[in-house]
């Protein structure tokens, strides 16, 4: 199938990509109780990371820069592929702070969409400057950053690179993202800027424990243009179950371009997970990052770890799986995407 011609198109994550961003906890943040186990965390990520392409880390100073380097050092890194951006942020979840890479007749451009701390739930100052910032840092080249004056975060949009975006409802049509956007303002605003001929849009599933208001990339992934990978319940008993029955028959109603039901693969829900105070974690296998050559996925400590490494290893048969332990992630509510950003080559 030949892909339409789009005024812009949002790159999907199995293309090829120059590097991924992420930005390292700072002592004293939100992670500080875990500070320990969640660099444990990063270090493996970045290895992992660099071992195929380049990392961007963001680190709150040089300080924290040159402490960062020669941990990476010692652990061996890839430390030439590996580069240090002292950068402001509030929260180390950049896949909703980094901008959006889409490709247009003119060639790439990243896209600045407004961030508002996920509904106005969290201070965002500095997270909402941090698109500009890092461009203004050169890291990313010469590539153009467009601002976009609409509220939109990388974890709720998912693309098949084809015209097509997966999103929810609860999410986007929350009015505390966009008050004044109706459903018809809102799928315009998608069409002009991420390129979307169509928009398949989830009513039902959520991660309980989530704070992105139903996050898509908790919920379900585009792995190619013919396959969705998607959380899935099998415990009755469990109080996400009928949302998640609810959301499969969903993705079960949806079809690609050609008409052709997609090929959907369900990857199981671990074991709940709680934090301190007793609230359920977001815990999803969904959340994994797709990098060059290799798929870096969030791994519970859970016996069906295996189940769903097996599966999402069918639907990405030529890279390698890579499982990452993300139990201190999980515990701030993001997970492997979460805390990621993917850019395309240039």
């Amino acid at each position: 199938m030949t892909t339409p011609l789009l005024a812009n198109t949002l790159i999907p994550e199995w293309e090829e990509q120059s590097a991924v961003l992420l930005a390292w906890p700072c002592p004293g943040g939100d992670f500080n109780p875990w500070l320990t186990s969640v660099e444990d965390t990063y270090e493996r990520i970045t290895l992992a990371i660099s071992t195929h392409q380049a990392v961007i880390v963001l680190c709150s100073d040089l300080d924290h820069a040159a402490r960062l380097k020669q941990r990476l050092m010692t652990a061996s890194a890839h430390i030439a592929r590996i580069h240090f951006i002292p950068l402001a942020y509030d929260d180390v979840w950049v896949r909703d702070t980094a901008p959006l890479s889409v490709r247009s007749y003119k060639g790439i451009v990243h896209l600045d969409f407004r961030f508002n701390g996920w509904g106005e739930k969290y201070p965002h100052a500095q997270d909402a400057a941090l698109a500009k910032n890092l461009h203004a840092s050169g890291i990313l080249g010469n590539t153009p950053l467009k601002s976009v004056d609409f509220v939109l975060e990388g974890g709720s949009v998912e693309s098949d690179g084809n015209g097509t975006l997966m999103t929810t409802r609860r999410c986007l049509l929350n009015p505390n993202r966009n008050p004044t956007c109706h459903l018809a303002d809102i799928e315009k605003r998608l069409r002009e800027e991420l390129g979307a001929l169509r928009i398949l849009w989830l009513s039902h599933g959520h991660a309980e424990g989530d704070d992105t208001d139903a996050h898509v990339d908790t919920l379900a992934r585009f792995c190619s243009i013919d396959t969705i990978a998607y959380t899935a319940c099998d415990d009755r008993e469990d109080a996400l179950y009928a949302g998640f029955l609810a959301m499969e028959e969903e993705l079960k109603s949806f079809t690609q371009v050609n008409g052709q039901p997609y090929r959907l693969m369900p990857l199981p829900i671990p074991r709940p997970l709680y934090s301190e105070s007793g609230e359920r974690l977001p815990a999803t296998y969904a959340n994994f990052l797709v990098i060059n050559g290799a798929v870096l996925v969030p791994v519970y400590d859970d016996p069906a770890d295996q189940t769903a490494l097996a599966r999402i290893q069918s639907c990405f048969t030529d890279r390698e799986i890579i499982p990452v332990p993300a139990i201190p992630l999980i515990r701030q509510y993001g997970s492997i995407h979460c805390m990621t950003m993917q850019f395309p080559v240039r």
